[in-house]
């Protein structure tokens, strides 16, 4: 008899990925896995009330909303506590481990990470007792001091932040003073700017799979991820990829990205904590194929293997490679080491061959069909200013195709 595994999708607005991957999770059907076989299916998640003790059905659940909403990051809490339903991102440390935490971590382990300072809240939290509190223990603090010490420019952005927003590049004390006026109750980093980079690269990591693209941040959203290859020297594209698999295994995150800047063969991790990452149609476009079928196989892999939710980090495993006086290389061959071990990347490798031998043909077929043109039209109907929709219809358009013909054998 076959075991049945359904996949469960906890979404915000988008369509265009989930229709995607219910799309080739439905051609893909069942697989065999050593004598087994396992049928797949999805089922969008709704937000509803929840007695703590219900059993939930769901063998894997891809979140996409807990970030900004309570109740499902609460409830996501409670099955991978009560029920081992596996996550995709640990909401624990999804939770505990913002930007901040995040770069202390990577610092202690040795990345290079630009100098980054926390400075306090311009206006004061909203708890009676702050003030007194303030007066007795928070002396003041010479925040041109800090600037120069961090060095223009730099950057001033929320500690916990995400999408960019309350982010500032700050060119001389003069701009610095203005946005920590302007920073209201936000607790705010400032941390310094790498100038005259090589390249700017965002990874998207799913499970052990990486991909390391090149990005323009100042271009618009549509047109930041610029398609190409051999834009990093080889060694250089593995550390990146290497420092996106080492940040996704210290915290349990298995869809992430990480933006890093390399510069004079340096790489430098600048934002890593996104553990609800772009994977929209209307950005991706060429790698948006790369990341469904990146996201199916290592979905069904956690479902038909039974891989069970890691809810603790062993982030003594780690330290002990950090703190050792290892070069920076084998730090980052260890680092690799127990991130190899925790995504079970050997297994998920011959799972693959086994069970899902013809995915890549199945995610050609279905990029090239009508159902997939449908899923260009209206995602860039529902996400494009309409001036721009036809202009964006036909880059999708472009884009895929040029993706099918380098995938074909």
């Amino acid at each position: 008899m076959a075991r049945r595994h359904l996949i469960g999708l906890l979404l915000a607005t988008e369509e265009d990925w989930p229709a995607a991957f219910e799309a080739v999770i439905e051609r893909v059907g069942s697989v065999h896995w050593r004598g087994e076989t396992h049928e797949l299916a999805t089922e969008r998640i709704t937000n509803e009330p929840f007695d703590l003790r219900y059993r939930p059905h769901y063998s894997v659940v891809i979140d996409r909303l807990s970030w900004w909403y309570d109740l499902p990051r609460e409830w996501l809490k409670k099955v991978a506590l009560m029920d081992d339903i596996y996550l995709l991102n640990n909401p624990f440390t999804f939770q505990a481990m913002e930007k901040h935490a995040a770069y202390c971590a990577m610092m202690r382990l040795g990345l290079k990470v630009p100098d980054t300072w926390l400075i306090p809240h311009k206006l004061p939290p909203d708890n009676p007792r702050y003030v007194p509190m303030a007066e007795r223990y928070n002396p003041l603090f010479d925040l041109d001091e800090i600037g120069e010490s961090v060095g223009f420019p730099l950057f001033m952005k929320p500690f916990d932040g995400g999408m960019w927003v309350g982010v500032s590049r700050i060119t001389s004390l003069e701009e610095l003073r203005f946005a920590y006026e302007h920073s209201g109750e936000r607790l705010m980093h400032v941390q310094s700017s790498i100038e005259d980079f090589d390249v700017f690269t965002r990874s998207l990591s799913i499970g052990p799979q990486t991909k390391v693209m090149q990005f323009d941040p100042a271009a618009h959203g549509n047109y930041r991820y610029i398609v190409g290859e051999r834009f990093l020297d080889p060694g250089l594209e593995a550390e990146v990829a290497a420092i996106s698999r080492l940040v996704n295994a210290f915290f349990r995150w298995e869809f992430n990205s990480c933006e890093v800047i390399v510069k004079d063969g340096n790489a430098h991790p600048i934002d890593y904590a996104n553990a609800s990452p772009d994977i929209a149609l209307a950005s991706l476009h060429y790698y948006f194929p790369w990341a469904i079928k990146a996201l199916v196989s290592w979905c069904v892999f956690c479902a038909a293997t039974g891989r069970h939710m890691r809810i603790n980090q062993n982030t003594r495993d780690y330290f002990e490679v950090g703190d050792s006086d290892l070069p920076y290389e084998e730090k980052l061959a260890g680092y690799g080491a127990l991130a190899d071990a925790y995504f079970q990347t050997e297994e998920f490798e011959a799972f693959c061959g086994e069970a899902l031998p013809d995915l890549d043909e199945v995610m050609l077929e279905y990029v090239e069909s009508p159902e997939f043109d449908g899923v260009i039209v209206s995602s860039m109907q529902a996400e494009v200013e309409p001036e721009r929709q036809e202009e964006m219809i036909e880059r999708s358009r472009a884009s895929i195709a040029a993706w099918t013909a380098d995938a074909r054998p």
